[in-house]
């Protein structure tokens, strides 16, 4: 009902620049998207998550990333600036809906496949 598809990962080097991209398949509202990482040997981590109207951060980004959205398009970006070694992970993208089903109503995340990004020194 909603697959999330991310992309733009990749290599880059030390000081450089990304921008991740997430699609939502279908027409279901989505509340919250968000973008979490987790890199080797460590926990998942949330970064940034945006409703319609507010974006918020973690500490751990540090200002270098930015989130936003356009509802229109189902698509939600990560622009990473400034990539750091400790910034290489998988970054997996999260939505949040409210399913209305004969059987089920409630609150559900869906969560993308991940995108690798490795940041060279």
């Amino acid at each position: 009902q909603v697959q999330l598809v991310e992309s733009g990962g990749g290599l880059v080097q030390a000081g450089g620049s990304l921008r991740l991209s997430c699609a939502a398949s279908g027409t279901i509202p989505i509340e919250t998207m968000a973008w979490y990482r987790q890199g080797p040997g460590k926990q998942r981590e949330l970064l940034a998550s945006i409703t319609s109207g507010l974006a918020t951060y973690e500490d751990s980004v540090n200002d270098r990333f930015t989130i936003s959205r356009d509802d229109a398009k189902r698509t939600t970006w990560l622009q990473m600036n400034n990539l750091k070694p400790e910034d290489t992970a998988v970054y997996i993208c999260k939505a949040n809906a409210f399913i209305i089903e004969p059987r089920y109503n409630g609150w559900r995340d869906f969560w993308g496949q991940g995108t690798q990004v490795t940041v060279s020194s």
